[in-house]
């Protein structure tokens, strides 16, 4: 599913216009991205969990030269998908 059609089944949906979906879904994924840049978790109970994981310094491969190289530690999102979603999946 793209945004676009993510968009669409938002309005149709809740029976309001595509303008007011799209400016939701936009509203709502700047609030979790917002919260992660603070390093804080969003927990949206029976959807899961996104949170931002930290991940360490690591010695990679460079693929053209086949060189190693070292990777600074970084920080990534990530998403655990809650009890309610896993249950409706699996199905």
């Amino acid at each position: 599913m793209t945004k676009t059609e993510l968009i669409n089944s938002i309005a149709e949906k809740t029976n309001c216009t595509k303008k007011d979906a799209s400016a939701v879904l936009e509203a709502t994924l700047a609030a979790i991205q917002e919260t992660l840049e603070k390093g804080e978790k969003v927990s949206i109970t029976g959807f899961g969990t996104f949170e931002v994981r930290e991940r360490g310094e690591k010695v990679c491969i460079n693929p053209r030269t086949k060189e190693q190289m070292t990777c600074p530690p970084c920080k990534a999102p990530a998403f655990k998908a809650g009890r309610t979603l896993k249950e409706t999946i699996n199905k």
